[in-house]
């Protein structure tokens, strides 16, 4: 499937002004380091247990002494 998308992707692209490609790059590059930070989220929240992290008030209490 993969394969038979990619010459219509380019085909598209050669289709596109340069400002449009502009556009487009900087909000999939968004949407691609949202997806990163999701996936990593979910990551943390499978590892983390009870006791890992710090509530917002103990962080608060801890950083003075930093």
């Amino acid at each position: 499937m993969v394969n038979s998308l990619r010459p219509r992707i380019h085909q598209l692209i050669d289709q596109l002004s340069d400002e449009d490609l502009v556009d487009i790059w900087s909000v999939l590059s968004e949407l691609y380091l949202d997806a990163f930070m999701i996936q990593a989220i979910q990551a943390s929240k499978q590892s983390l247990k009870p006791g890992d992290t710090f509530t917002r008030e103990e962080a608060l209490r801890v950083l003075p002494h930093l």
